[in-house]
């Protein structure tokens, strides 16, 4: 099935325009229309499931919808990056099969939207930074990061940043703050951690996917944060690990809850996911910021996919079983490829009950 190019730049559109996020919500209508109601006679069974929500996952599920679609001609699937809390009103609205992102799901949209989350893999939001003269690992703790997106710290050289890492040379250079716009996975889970360590930046920000940034410029997607830090000297900004690391940015060691600054790697994250999961590993909605343990990287959390609890589509459903299925085991090593973390085995094994159980 080939998709109209028009649908791509509607979607483009309303990407870079939030104010024109409708017509992601018209598109993607359209999109199912398209896939429903115009396959080929000789395929009339063939489900093509449709996912939408954060760019932070974008290219893991790119990735799965080309190796699993090598599987089934008759069972395929497209994931559109739309941004989690867009991706949540979609499933919501009963607008595709599944959505996915970094934003537990409020009491509200659980009972509402007949909507459940799964976590999917973890993911690692780290601050990433553009300093030319700068060669040597920065260190930065959550109270300085809370300072810089309030616009409290405004320079390299303040007495915050230089106390954290005083054998370098900051440069007496303005602070660029590059964020995210209302509706991203990598905001709540920023904005979780930042909560959690300064009190101002919980009174006056919060725990929010739109977050009302009081200083800095906007990037639409993952993507462009990375290119925007990439090329702006001075820049400060924030994304999900495998970005950071794919496109050689340099990224800060955070202080964690033990004391110590730790940088992002699957082990940190494991390490995190471990210290709030471990005995139990039923937490399936849990945050995994500031989590206790030396080697815990402090910014990590779930990346979940989201579902509708209950379907009237059986076919439909049939094919979103299978998917899961695919996802919790063969669909986990292109995760790691991809430079995402896959979650630990007590936790997969605990997962891949409850997708059975939902079936």
């Amino acid at each position: 099935m080939k998709v109209p190019a028009s649908f791509f730049l509607a979607l483009s559109i309303a990407q870079r325009h939030p104010s024109r996020r409708l017509l992601s919500h018209i598109w993607l209508l359209s999109f199912l229309a398209l896939v429903l109601g115009s396959t080929p006679a000789k395929a009339q069974s063939a489900v093509v499931l449709v996912g939408s929500g954060s760019t932070v996952p974008a290219p893991l599920y790119n990735r799965w919808a080309q190796e699993y679609d090598k599987r089934n001609p008759n069972m395929q699937m497209r994931y559109l990056p739309v941004g989690t809390s867009e991706g949540i009103k979609q499933i919501s609205h009963g607008a595709g099969d599944f959505a996915a992102g970094e934003a537990q799901l409020t009491d509200k949209e659980r009972k509402e939207g007949s909507l459940i989350e799964l976590p999917v893999v973890l993911i690692g939001i780290v601050p990433i930074y553009n300093l030319p003269e700068v060669h040597q690992e920065l260190r930065l703790s959550g109270e300085v990061l809370a300072g810089i997106f309030l616009g409290d710290v405004t320079t390299w050289n303040a007495p915050q940043i230089v106390k954290l890492n005083p054998e370098i040379a900051l440069p007496n250079l303005p602070i660029q703050v590059v964020n995210r716009p209302p509706g991203k996975g990598s905001n709540y889970v920023l904005t979780d951690f930042l909560s959690k360590i300064s009190a101002k930046f919980r009174a006056q920000i919060g725990v929010t996917p739109s977050p009302k940034w009081p200083v800095g410029a906007p990037a639409e997607r993952s993507s462009d944060m990375a290119d925007k830090v990439k090329n702006s000297p001075g820049s400060i900004g924030y994304v999900e690990y495998q970005y950071a690391v794919k496109g050689g940015i340099p990224q800060a060691a955070v202080l964690n809850r033990a004391g110590k600054f730790v940088k992002a790697s699957t082990e940190s994250m494991t390490a995190a996911c471990e210290a709030a999961e471990a005995p139990g590993w039923k937490g399936f909605s849990a945050s995994l910021s500031n989590t206790p343990g030396a080697d815990s990287f402090p910014i990590t959390s779930f990346s979940w996919i989201y579902l509708r609890i209950k379907s009237t589509d059986s076919a439909r459903a049939a094919a979103l079983s299978n998917l899961l299925d695919w996802i919790y085991t063969d669909g986990q090593r292109f995760a790691v490829q991809e430079g995402y973390s896959e979650l630990p085995p007590p936790l997969l094994a605990a997962v891949r009950k409850k997708v059975k159980d939902l079936q």
